[in-house]
């Protein structure tokens, strides 16, 4: 079966399915002038979105790669992933520091996660 595609423009799909796996485009906050609290709930939020448009979920993710503008916020950004990921579902993760497409922006995802059978 080839991959299905949802969201995309000439540049990039923002969801990419193929063999019951999910993979997500990066993810940002939804108000950039925000700090990292806010930023990483409002970026988790669109993954919540995301993933459920595909009829999968964050207790199905399977790996997630965080970049972070600067590591001192790395402390405070893990307290609402921590709250997020449910309990006993954590995926494999990667944080690194990273210069960010924009100025403002503190906090980027990138999600794999696999869709349930049912």
């Amino acid at each position: 079966m080839p991959p299905v595609r949802h969201h995309t423009s000439e540049r990039m799909s923002r969801i990419v399915v193929h063999n019951n796996t999910v993979y997500l485009c990066g993810q940002v906050a939804e108000d950039r002038s925000q700090g990292i609290a806010e930023q990483t709930r409002t970026m988790l939020a669109k993954v919540d979105a995301l993933l459920a448009e595909v009829g999968s979920d964050r207790r199905h993710l399977l790996s997630a790669t965080l970049y972070l503008k600067d590591m001192s916020l790395f402390a405070e950004m893990n307290q609402v992933w921590d709250a997020w990921v449910p309990a006993g579902h954590a995926p494999a993760r990667a944080c690194v520091e990273a210069a960010m497409a924009s100025p403002e922006l503190l906090v980027e995802i990138s999600v794999i996660a696999a869709i349930p059978e049912e």
